[in-house]
């Protein structure tokens, strides 16, 4: 075909839809296509929800917007959540009267100490009855909580963001992080040899840090600008921040039988935007490890990104292995494994506010790093989301690892493992009870078939325990610390008379959130979940 044939085709098509449209309004036809492509955008819209939500979940969603539309029902609905609000502060867990809206107009001085010694008491008493919560054993004023005390007061004043000043911090960090990268396999030839990490604030900021280093090494080395991610249903919610902030695609997917990361489910989800996979050693709801060689491998084949969460188990796992505890594979001997997370202030035994997040390798940790060249203020760089950062935290992480050693850490192993196997063996031993899965670790979670496991935890709260309540399933946990050592039998015996007293007289108690715990867990709409959580935190500070 010769040019002319071509523009000859071309005249007699143009005369032909120009005899076609003229039977057409001008203005319909200028409307037409943008009625077209706002219906596509529609359809768009709706299908991404489709896909980003699930079926059900979409349908739900749809519905109860619609019913929030009929007049008087989004203004009762809103009255009861208030309720549910009211009913949480009521607890005890948010009270804000009396509290100071100004500074004293003549400051208080050095009398300021006996104030805080004063709200001091107001404080739960918490040795040896919380889950979790504080790791190191025996009381404030002495032994290792009197070392750290001492360790960052000594440095309270220093900042690791000025290099130059306080060098005695910077070593302190550099220490830690490669002590701690020792413990999670530095040293093995399969690591590379370049593992290298620094301290954050905690184990939320190590994820956080981890996703957005994963994600921004993804888009350089495959281009991925609409990212996603993939966590079994247990891993951590640090995980949903992180894909809230940084605006990345999340699914969660249910676990197996054993509530350990479902491998094959997780493949299936993975698709050309998978920049990472996610799985825990343990995960914090049930003490269970995941598959990590498995997920490892998924990664390597799949030339993905993979995260350990060992917020819990970097501590532990190491020397619970060399006890001769049965540990499966976890750390960066784990071919495609590109991050792990672990806190120092957990069963580091460090002060609050110190965690480790490191990569396999320095090429993707320059990707957790931010640089600014117009500033005004000079050329500035920053490792972690915080510039300015507590030295005497950090002087605290170090003096604590530096007294404990390894063989510290191995008697505490010991004593804690000991204990959760005596706590996990006591649970069992009521029938009336099921302990979750079969934990790796220093978690135990436990439910009930037969009695509400909520109204348990109330009755437990009433006896001053403080205990993590869980859902899907439904139960509660207590997350085994050297605080529990010496009162294992105490909490046995609170929680045998617990669930008589439940047996006995089911019905949940004045004051207790049994009902809403429950509730919570049965209501379809989770956006509604969602807003009553944030009106309780937004009405708690």
């Amino acid at each position: 075909m010769n040019f002319s044939e071509f523009f000859s085709g071309l005249h007699r098509f143009r005369a032909s839809a120009n005899s076609y449209l003229v039977q057409f309004e001008p203005l319909a036809l200028m409307f037409l296509p943008i009625l077209t492509l706002l219906v596509a955008r529609s359809f768009q819209s709706i299908f991404r929800v489709f896909y980003e939500k699930g079926f059900k979940a979409s349908i739900l969603g749809f519905f109860f917007t619609f019913v929030k539309l009929v007049p008087g029902v989004k203004n009762y609905m809103d009255r009861e959540k208030q309720k549910v609000v009211t009913n949480l502060q009521a607890s005890g867990k948010s009270k804000r009267e009396g509290w100071r809206t100004e500074l004293p107009k003549a400051g208080l001085g050095g009398m300021v100490i006996e104030k805080m010694k004063d709200e001091k008491q107001n404080d739960a008493a918490w040795q040896g009855k919380c889950s979790g919560t504080v790791y190191i054993g025996g009381n404030e004023y002495e032994g290792h909580f009197s070392l750290i005390n001492e360790a960052c007061s000594m440095f309270a004043h220093t900042n690791p963001l000025h290099l130059d000043v306080f060098p005695s911090v910077v070593r302190f960090e550099a220490e830690v992080v490669a002590m701690t990268a020792a413990l999670l396999g530095s040293k093995e030839k399969a690591s590379g040899g370049q593992i290298c990490g620094n301290m954050t604030s905690g184990g939320t900021e190590s994820i956080v840090l981890a996703v957005k280093a994963s994600r921004d090494y993804m888009k350089a080395k495959k281009g991925i600008t609409r990212p996603e991610m993939i966590i079994p249903a247990s891993a951590h919610s640090a995980y949903d921040k992180a894909a809230h902030y940084f605006n990345i695609k999340l699914w969660r997917v249910p676990v197996n039988k054993d509530f350990r990361a479902d491998v094959k489910a997780i493949k299936r989800h993975i698709n050309r935007n998978t920049i990472l996979v996610v799985g825990s050693a343990p995960g914090f709801p049930h003490g269970i490890i995941d598959p990590i060689e498995e997920l490892g491998e998924l990664a390597t084949t799949l030339r993905i990104c993979f995260h350990v969460d060992l917020c819990l188990g970097g501590f532990v796992l190491p020397f619970a292995r060399k006890l001769g505890y049965p540990v499966p594979p976890f750390d960066f001997s784990v071919q495609g494994v590109t991050s792990i997370s672990v806190d120092v202030h957990k069963y580091g035994l460090a002060p609050k506010g110190t965690s480790v997040v490191l990569y396999r390798d320095h090429d993707i940790r320059k990707h957790q790093f931010v640089a600014v060249t117009e500033w005004t203020g000079g050329l500035y760089v920053s490792p972690t989301i915080a510039g300015s950062r507590p030295g005497g935290l950090i002087a605290g992480a170090w003096a604590a690892m530096m007294s404990l050693g390894v063989e510290g850490y191995l008697d505490n192993t010991r004593v804690i493992m000991e204990a959760s196997k005596r706590i996990e063996k006591g649970v069992r031993e009521i029938s009336d009870l099921f302990v979750v899965g079969r934990p790796d670790m220093t978690i135990v979670a436990f439910g009930s078939d037969v009695i509400d496991i909520f109204e348990v935890n109330d009755i437990m709260s009433s006896k001053g325990w403080h205990l993590n309540a869980l859902q899907r399933p439904n139960s509660i946990h207590i997350c085994v610390t050297l605080q529990h050592v010496p009162v294992i039998e105490d909490f046995l015996k609170d929680l045998k008379d617990s669930v008589q007293t439940v047996k006995a007289n089911p019905g949940p108690i004045s004051g207790g959130l049994a009902p809403i715990y429950g509730a919570a867990g049965k209501i379809p709409d989770r956006v509604m979940v969602e807003d009553l959580l944030v009106d309780f935190m937004d009405s708690s500070y």
